[in-house]
C-alpha cells in the first residue's frame, strides 16, 4: 500500500539530493579588481569566469585578458571534450555535457550553411526536443496520474467533508488509510505529480550554466537576437520590439502549458490557479534577467508540454 507519509519524506529526500547535486559545481562570475561583476558593454551580459572553451570575440578576448584569464589554456569550443577535467558532480555529469552536444549539433548545422548564431540557436531547441522525447515516458506518466488525480478529487472532497470535524489522531488515521485506499484502487502515487518539477528545474539549470559557460553560443546572434544579453538589456536597444516579441513568446508559451490547469473546474485546479498566475508572473520577471539563449529553451519545452497535454487528453476522451 502507498503510505503518504513515504512518499512526502521521499519528495523531500529526492530535492534534498538534487540540491546537493546542484552545489558541487557551479558557475563563477567574472569580477574585477574591485570585486565587481565584469560586463561586456556591447551585449550587457556579466561575463563568466570559468568558461568552458576560448572566446573568439575580439572584444570579450580583451576583457578576460584584462582581468587574468588565461584565454590560450582553454581549448577552442569545437574541440571542447566534456569529461577532460572533473569539475564537481553536477558539472561534470551535466553541464559539460549539455554544453558539448549543443557545440556539437550547432557545428553540425553549420555544414550546411547556417551561420554559428543561427546554428547554435537552433542547437539549443533540437537539444530541448531530443532530451524532452527521451524523458516522454516518464513525463506522460506524471501527465496522465495528474489526469486521475482529477477523476479521483470528488472522492477526496467527499472524504474531507466526512473527516472536516473529526481531528482526533485515530480519526485522522482512518482519513489517511480511506484516501490511501482511493488512491491505490485508481493506481495513483501522488509522488509521481512531483516528478515533471524534479526534471524541468535540473534541466532549466544545466541550460542556464551551459549558455553562460559557453563563448561561442553567447557570443553569437539568432534572428538579430543577442545569445547572451538579456530581456531587460535588448528591449533598450533599437532591436527593442525583437526581445518584446520574445518576452510575449515566453509567457504565451507558459500560459498554454498551464491552460490544461487554468481550465480545470476541479476544487483542487481552483487551489491552484492563483499559484499558477504567481508562477507566470515569476517566469516574465524572471525572462528579464536572463540570456536570450535560455529562452529559446523556455518556449521549446512549453510548446513541449503544450503538446503533451493535448495527446493525454486525447487518449483520455478516446477511453
Amino acid at each position: 500500500m502507498i503510505n503518504l507519509k513515504q512518499n512526502k519524506k521521499t519528495a523531500k529526500i529526492l530535492l534534498l539530493v538534487l540540491s546537493l547535486v546542484m552545489l558541487t559545481g557551479c558557475t563563477k562570475t567574472l569580477t574585477d579588481e574591485n570585486k565587481k561583476a565584469v560586463k561586456d558593454e556591447a551585449s550587457g551580459k556579466t561575463l563568466t569566469e570559468n568558461i568552458l572553451c576560448s572566446p573568439t570575440n575580439e572584444s570579450a578576448i580583451k576583457i578576460y585578458e584584462e582581468n587574468n584569464v588565461d584565454i590560450d589554456a582553454l581549448p577552442k569550443c569545437e574541440n571542447f571534450q566534456p569529461f577532460d577535467e572533473y569539475e564537481g558532480l553536477w558539472t561534470t555529469i551535466f553541464v559539460k555535457p549539455l554544453a558539448w552536444v549543443i557545440i556539437k549539433i550547432g557545428y553540425l548545422l553549420g555544414t550546411i550553411g547556417l551561420s554559428q548564431g543561427l546554428a547554435n540557436g537552433f542547437a539549443i531547441i533540437l537539444s530541448c526536443l531530443a532530451i524532452r522525447l527521451i524523458l516522454y515516458p516518464f513525463t506522460k506518466k506524471t501527465a496522465m496520474q495528474s489526469e486521475k488525480m482529477k477523476e479521483v478529487q470528488p472522492q477526496l472532497e467527499k472524504l474531507e467533508k466526512k473527516y472536516k470535524n473529526r481531528t482526533s489522531e485515530e480519526d485522522q488515521k482512518r482519513k489517511a488509510e480511506e484516501m490511501m485506499m482511493i488512491y491505490q484502487k485508481n493506481k495513483i502515487n501522488p509522488v509521481s505529480s512531483c516528478l515533471l518539477s524534479f526534471i524541468q528545474i535540473p534541466l532549466l539549470f544545466a541550460y542556464l550554466e551551459a549558455i553562460n559557460r559557453t563563448p561561442v553560443i553567447f557570443e553569437n546572434k539568432f534572428l538579430k537576437l543577442d545569445m547572451g544579453t538579456t530581456v531587460s538589456h535588448g528591449i533598450m536597444s533599437n532591436l527593442w520590439y525583437l526581445y518584446a516579441i520574445l518576452l510575449l513568446l515566453i509567457l504565451a508559451t507558459s500560459y498554454l502549458s498551464f491552460r490544461k490547469t487554468l481550465k480545470d473546474q476541479t476544487a483542487m485546479a481552483a487551489q491552484m490557479k492563483g499559484t499558477i498566475y504567481f508562477m507566470l508572473a515569476m517566469i516574465v520577471i524572471a525572462a528579464f534577467s536572463l540570456p536570450v539563449a535560455l529562452g529559446l529553451y523556455w518556449i521549446t519545452s512549453s510548446i513541449f508540454t503544450v503538446i503533451q497535454n493535448l495527446i493525454v487528453e486525447r487518449k483520455k476522451v478516446k477511453k
